[in-house]
């Protein structure tokens, strides 16, 4: 076959890729939450609790954007870098003792000083609209929790528009942070794909490429900047890019996305794919651990 009709005929086995559009879907999900914040008689409030990195910065302000379009309340503390363990739980406490106060939201990454699990346990398991309190990860085991991990969800979500049944898939996440690797893992283990979680040992042995080469659904949360590279993508697989790195004042993902578009079937871009849903499932959340506290009130 002469190399002009080889390049053709590639070209026509190769998969269409879409791009998922994180902020259409979390703009349906915004839409459903208006309809149910205009029944309800009282509106709930959100405290955010963040450290100065750009990255988190991003994300706050996208919360707080979005909780004053819903008409959601919040209470904005802003941490020292230098704040001290017993700082950052004096405010989550003072939260947890304001019942005017429905959800808490703490940003990571936290200062070395501050400890993240600790920090986890302080917050009000009620008021826990990240999942991230040991009760409500212990419910999450048993795949009954009532609240979980908002990028999580987001990711599922944003799988689950694609149409694609999970069974028997192979997943591969990764990353294996407590806020999205190991949630992510879990909710596609309920889905019934086989799944496997890949981290920095994966890396060190040499074996996250082979892994990444058998994925029909890739989940990225490493936090390095586009550590996934686009040839690794197996042609046709999903693609969720959780990564937000900014380099050179722009912000990417841990996923080479140009040349993984070219192989994926979907894969979502970043900025605008897993970000504006993620901020809503924090608005969704909120209204959940509301709705629980005022069920139990």
């Amino acid at each position: 076959m002469p190399r002009g009709a080889e390049r053709a005929a590639a070209a026509a086995r190769a998969p269409m890729s879409v791009v998922l559009d994180g902020k259409a879907i979390a703009e349906g999900i915004k839409q459903r939450l208006q309809r149910e914040l205009a029944a309800m008689r009282q509106r709930p409030t959100l405290g955010i609790l963040s450290f100065q990195t750009s990255a988190s910065d991003i994300y706050r302000r996208a919360q707080s954007a979005q909780a004053a379009s819903l008409g959601i309340a919040t209470r904005e503390h802003a941490a020292s870098p230098q704040a001290s363990q017993a700082d950052v739980e004096r405010v989550i406490e003072s939260w947890n003792q304001d019942a005017a106060v429905h959800g808490i939201f703490v940003h990571q990454p936290m200062p070395p000083q501050v400890d993240p699990q600790r920090i986890s346990a302080a917050i009000d398991p009620a008021k826990d609209i990240e999942g991230i309190h040991p009760q409500n990860s212990a419910r999450r085991f048993f795949a009954k929790a009532r609240i979980g991990s908002c990028t999580a969800l987001a990711v599922m979500e944003l799988i689950e528009s694609t149409g694609v049944d999970l069974t028997g898939r192979e997943a591969v996440v990764v990353g294996h942070s407590e806020i999205v690797g190991r949630p992510v893992s879990m909710l596609l283990l309920d889905k019934l794909a086989t799944t496997t979680v890949c981290h920095v040992g994966t890396d060190k042995a040499g074996l996250l490429e082979a892994h990444v080469r058998r994925a029909d659904v890739l989940v990225v949360a490493a936090g390095r900047p586009r550590l996934i590279q686009g040839a690794w993508i197996k042609p046709g697989a999903i693609v969720i890019d959780v990564g937000i790195n900014v380099v050179g004042g722009h912000v990417v993902g841990d996923v080479e996305f140009e040349a993984a578009k070219a192989r994926a079937g979907f894969i979502t871009p970043v900025p605008g794919g897993v970000g504006p849903v993620t901020v809503m499932m924090v608005m969704k959340n909120t209204v959940e651990a509301f709705k629980l506290q005022q069920a139990s009130a």
